[in-house]
């Protein structure tokens, strides 16, 4: 086990996790506007989960020490994107106070 491969792969994860909840975020804002919507949300589905598993495939090859930093590399962006998407003082529906 390398530690700098455990370093790229959580660097890679969090890259991945950008992406994936970035383009969602994206794709939310832009659903609005749509003329259909409901492509939209699909085909972005279904291009940032492609791309995602994709990745998770390869760093997979390299072992499973390697997807398991990738997948917490992707879980703490997802923790990121999420608070700092989050409008200042606007709380999630699922916050309790």
């Amino acid at each position: 086990m390398n530690w700098l491969y455990l370093v790229l792969a959580f660097l890679a994860g969090t890259a991945m996790g950008t992406l994936f909840f970035g383009g969602l975020w994206w794709t939310v804002q832009k659903m609005t506007g749509a003329r259909k919507p409901y492509l939209l949300s699909l085909t972005s589905f279904l291009i940032r989960t492609t791309v995602i598993l994709f990745c998770f495939y390869l760093l997979l090859q390299s072992g499973w020490y390697n997807l398991f930093a990738a997948l917490f590399g992707f879980l703490l962006a997802r923790t990121v994107v999420t608070y700092k998407l989050n409008p200042a003082g606007k709380k999630s529906r699922h916050h309790k106070a």
